[in-house]
């Protein structure tokens, strides 16, 4: 844990180095992060990737598509005989961006109303923690249909909404996380020498409790990213576009199942493998900097 020692003239416990040492953050967190590195670029660099047109039909003349995995489509064609592999890394693109800004959006608000909570206290604390519990009693599955049966399901729109559904949890280890670090040693000396709340909580504080959010936030982006392919699956996801979720459902019936699984199963193995990725890399990240694991 890191404090602002120039400012308060307090040296963090050597205790915290000891510990860290003794965790090795492993293989597999950089295979993950590796992985994930490799999605995002292709993500961001899709225009620009020798991939086929994903809009585009390669229809081969005397054969009816789809077409299974080839040289020319290495994961096939879909029902219109376009080129899959294209259409995964495009559809990446709106995947993550959904995955993103919902959990930054549950960071930004759920981190602000933890912080505030866990350090303020008293009545604040308290209205703050009822909001939290009723964000986290109502069913979130049935938040999300009646935000986007409601407005238009527009990319923004579907971000928000899953957004909204990450302020709980993040508040909640947000007002926990400030709750152990704000009665501390370096807290005392920045604030016995004039530092302000609003100091306090930007330098102090908020370095702390950085940390355990940064696990939660892969974490919070994987569960994202699958929320919007159960979204998908009920009409509601994005209506311009697609997504790693809209490409399982172009190939999720019976019939497709059966002659041409690899419309559905080439997303899902993406989707598995970069969800799998962003857990297991999180996980890593809340082991290595566990509070509860560290002597202050």
């Amino acid at each position: 844990m890191s404090a602002d020692s120039a400012d308060t003239g307090v040296t963090p416990p050597a205790t915290v180095e000891i510990d860290r040492t003794k965790r090795r953050i492993g293989f597999g967190f950089w295979l993950s992060v590796s992985w994930i590195v490799l999605v995002v670029l292709a993500a961001i660099l899709a225009p620009w990737l020798p991939v086929k047109d994903p809009n585009a039909n390669y229809i081969v003349a005397g054969s009816r598509p789809p077409y299974g995995p080839s040289w020319t489509h290495p994961f096939g064609t879909d029902q219109d005989a376009r080129d899959l592999l294209s259409r995964v890394v495009f559809g990446a693109r709106t995947s993550l961006i959904i995955g993103f800004v919902a959990i930054s959006f549950g960071m930004i608000i759920g981190g602000g109303l933890g912080i505030i909570a866990g350090y303020y206290r008293r009545w604040l604390d308290r209205i703050i923690t009822i909001v939290m519990l009723i964000l986290l009693s109502f069913p979130a599955l049935i938040l999300a249909i009646l935000i986007t049966s409601l407005v238009d399901r527009g990319l923004f729109t579907i971000s928000v909404t899953l957004g909204l559904l990450a302020i709980a949890p993040v508040g909640r280890l947000a007002r926990a996380a400030t709750l152990s670090f704000a009665d501390r040693e370096f807290v005392s000396a920045a604030r016995s020498l004039g530092a302000g709340d609003g100091r306090i909580i930007i330098r102090e504080l908020l370095p702390n409790v950085v940390i355990p959010m940064s696990a939660l936030a892969l974490l919070g982006m994987a569960v994202a990213i699958v929320a919007e392919g159960g979204l998908a699956f009920l009409g509601l996801s994005i209506e311009k576009g697609f997504t790693w979720g809209k490409l399982i459902l172009y190939g999720a019936g019976a019939r497709d199942l059966e002659r041409a699984p690899w419309i559905s199963f080439a997303p899902i193995l993406v989707l598995f493998i970069t969800v799998l990725a962003l857990n297991y890399a999180g996980d890593r990240i809340r082991d290595y900097f566990d509070v509860k694991e560290i002597s202050l």
